[in-house]
């Protein structure tokens, strides 16, 4: 047999002499089929490099086994962690997991939901990308009765259920703390994107503020796509000020760790002169120097419950299931990077 010839079933019996749908029961370990034949299959499928067409048993079964997961990136810890998370739940009930990504591009988000649904998957679970407005692609999805469940960036466009933490809250504890340590010329990272997690952790920052009696300064809100370089340009932009901030709040850790390299280039001491706050715990925050104080968005936990409401809605069917918008309390991480005060 050619090595570039895909091996059916087909070519399994006709090496072990039965028919083609006791293979095909066999693979499935149907209970009518006796031990020794099925062990003879599963030892020739092995031998001729036998793939399943997942596709071709979705369309005979009305299941694939598979869920279509979108993520923006996959090289940021926490949508690492939140894959890790789903898969944990995932797999204790036999179903795999596909990861794509949308480098937040609106029309790779599209195109991927359109090769998912093609691909036959139960249900797509996602994190909408930074430049999605549109979300007519999401909609699609539910109007073929696919279950769809939203992480972190959601919206409220769409009734389906959803898991984030409270990214409000998480600002709000952020800015308290540093007040608390005494500073009072407070900036903040923001994204130039309209996602609902940036304008939350916006509103907590500009909340504390007021809360505590401090005014809100426009010139003190940097918007940028809150990478590592974009939070040395910020970091720039506010030391051209008449009167420098005395700390940053940063709604990325990665922008947070721009704003600690060109601190430290102009010897600026942290948090002494600038303390620091960003926000995700990323591994990479407990090593620098001094360490980064961050907000943890049990992103574990969030993949859990994700994958746990997506299995509800999955066996309850589409007419039973009620959406449910889950909100978990996020944790304060604090490090030397803001500590002023014992």
């Amino acid at each position: 047999m050619s090595a570039k010839t895909k091996v059916t079933i087909h070519d399994i019996a006709e090496k072990l002499n039965i028919t083609a749908s006791t293979v095909s029961r066999a693979l499935n370990d149907n209970p009518r089929i006796s031990d020794a034949t099925k062990k003879a299959v599963l030892k020739t499928a092995k031998q001729l490099n036998y793939q399943p067409n997942n596709i071709a048993a979705a369309l005979r079964n009305g299941k694939s086994f598979i869920i279509g997961v979108i993520v923006p990136t996959a090289d940021r810890y926490f949508f690492a962690s939140v894959v890790r998370g789903i898969e944990e739940i995932a797999n204790n009930l036999n179903y795999k997991v596909i990861i794509c990504q949308s480098y937040d591009i609106y029309e790779k988000e599209v195109q991927t939901i359109e090769a998912l649904l093609n691909a036959r998957v139960d249900g797509i679970i996602a994190s909408i990308s930074k430049n999605t407005e549109n979300f007519d692609h999401f909609k699609k999805v539910q109007s073929k009765g696919i279950p769809l469940v939203l992480f972190d960036r959601t919206t409220d466009e769409l009734e389906v259920s959803q898991v984030m933490i409270d990214d409000y809250l998480g600002a709000y504890k952020s800015v308290e703390h540093l007040i608390q340590q005494g500073c009072k010329r407070i900036a903040h990272f923001t994204s130039t994107k309209k996602v609902s997690v940036f304008k939350e952790r916006l509103r907590g920052y500009t909340d504390a503020l007021r809360d505590y009696e401090i005014p809100f300064d426009e010139q003190l809100v940097v918007r940028s796509n809150l990478q590592l370089e974009d939070g040395r340009e910020s970091m720039e932009t506010l030391l051209k000020l008449k009167t420098m901030p005395d700390a940053v709040f940063s709604s990325s850790d990665y922008a947070a760790m721009g704003a600690m390299q060109v601190l430290k280039e102009r010897n600026i001491r942290i948090p002494e002169q600038v303390a620091l706050a960003g926000f995700s715990n990323e591994p990479f925050t407990s090593f620098t120097d001094p360490t980064l104080t961050t907000v943890d968005q049990r992103s574990i936990k969030m993949g859990n419950i994700t994958a746990e409401l997506f299995f509800e809605h999955f066996k309850s069917g589409d007419k039973a299931f009620v959406p449910q918008k889950t909100v978990l309390k996020p944790e304060l991480i604090i490090r030397n990077s803001t500590l002023r005060k014992g």
